[in-house]
């Protein structure tokens, strides 16, 4: 692929944010006692938007860290124009960052359990294309946390970053689409709605009927042959093995297998 983003330029942007780990959010401090009457999807939402502001304003909120000042990321304005812009950000180096954080579940905390296991929220929605990604200067930017204990309060909750993992996003878009295509789904439109086969276009190709592919639905009920694909993106449906294993070393639910570059499984003792 001409002009993607090197392992060696991935590496020294990992160099360059690894002080943001350990880093804690005080500006989100969470009684102990209070933790309990929340689910992680709570936490999420709250979490999301505090990261999303701060992440570039860490050197200024935290002076005592020198480290913090060599990270240089600050906000992207945004190509798309719209609330969600993409990217995120924009690195000292001149890559360009999208973030997406990942929920790891805390230790000795209580909190509610939701009864089925969680699968990440964050995704690549279908406003990121290849119509707008650089291969050259664009990465994905998967930041673990996870709530713990303030470093000077054990009776406070904040959130802290544990990890981080950096992709590049055309990989994780071609893996994305890939397995759109790989189930039967395609792209409505110039790369605008991704939509999969309904339950009435799965039972058409079963019998080796012709779709009707000018249209898609949004409900079962329109009796259309495609649906628009409400989950698209999310991280366990970016088919891209280190960023499955990522998602694996965290507890999170990932998928065991991919087709893109190549054939790839995910066993029990893959790190």
């Amino acid at each position: 692929m001409p002009n993607k983003i090197s392992d060696a330029e991935i590496d020294q942007l990992k160099l360059s944010v690894q002080p943001l780990i350990g880093v804690q959010f005080d500006i989100l401090r969470l009684p102990r006692t209070v933790l309990g009457e929340f689910e992680p999807s709570q936490i999420g939402t709250i979490v999301g938007t505090l990261m999303d502001a701060c992440i570039p304003k860490l050197s200024e909120m935290i002076e005592d860290n020198e480290a913090l000042k060599e990270v240089g990321i600050e906000k992207h304005e945004g190509i798309l124009g719209d609330r969600e812009g993409y990217p995120d950000y924009r690195h000292v180096s001149g890559k360009r960052m999208e973030l997406k954080l990942l929920y790891v579940d805390p230790v000795g905390i209580a909190m509610k359990k939701p009864p089925t296991p969680r699968e990440p929220s964050a995704r690549l929605t279908q406003k990121v294309t290849v119509k707008n990604v650089d291969p050259a200067l664009d990465v994905l930017f998967v930041v673990a946390y996870q709530l713990q204990p303030a470093i000077d309060d054990n009776d406070v909750i904040m959130p802290t970053v544990i990890d981080f993992e950096i992709l590049p996003m055309i990989d994780c878009i071609f893996a994305r689409d890939k397995r759109l295509s790989d189930s039967g789904g395609k792209w409505f439109g110039d790369y605008e709605t991704p939509a999969i086969l309904s339950k009435i276009g799965r039972q058409k190709v079963a019998g080796g009927m012709p779709l009707e592919e000018a249209t898609y639905g949004r409900k079962e009920s329109e009796g259309k042959d495609y649906n628009e694909d409400t989950n698209f993106g999310k991280l366990k449906r970016i088919p891209y093995e280190p960023l499955q294993l990522f998602l694996k070393k965290h507890g999170a639910n990932y998928a065991i297998r991919g087709s893109y570059p190549h054939p790839w499984i995910i066993t029990n003792d893959d790190a």
